[in-house]
């Protein structure tokens, strides 16, 4: 059974992670994970899916990677509070759950924190090179 949640939270979890390009290949949208707003502080005019900028490229790959260690934190967080709510007192199983929530958050902190300094990095670079 446990296997089977485990399946269908993966599968869920790579569905959502295509779905932006997706949207993006049909033309509708051209920002994948807030990189437009990076192309366009670096004076870039070409859409991001034509362009071949390695630091364009760089940080797409960075942010498609800080996107999906966000997703496993969160199903880890999910997973830790159902594992909590259906431990039906068992002191055991409070006990990891509460181990699984406290590693899934400090993971998640650590992660929202490193998506930020690479946005600052990204910035910067952006604006030094422009010029």
């Amino acid at each position: 059974m446990k296997k089977k949640i485990l399946v269908g939270l993966m599968c869920l979890t790579l569905l959502c992670m295509a779905l932006p390009y997706a949207v993006s290949a049909q033309g509708e949208a051209d920002e994948v994970f807030g990189l437009d707003v990076v192309g366009e502080e670096g004076g870039l005019s070409e859409t991001l899916g034509d362009t071949a900028d390695p630091r364009v490229v760089a940080s797409r790959i960075i942010n498609i990677a800080l996107g999906f260690l966000g997703i496993i934190a969160v199903v880890l967080v999910l997973y830790g509070g159902f594992m909590w709510m259906t431990a039906a007192g068992n002191e055991e199983r409070v006990t990891k759950a509460k181990q699984i929530l406290t590693a899934a958050l400090i993971g998640l902190v650590i992660i929202i924190m490193a998506w930020g300094l690479t946005q600052f990095v990204m910035d910067q670079l952006m604006s030094a090179t422009s010029a």
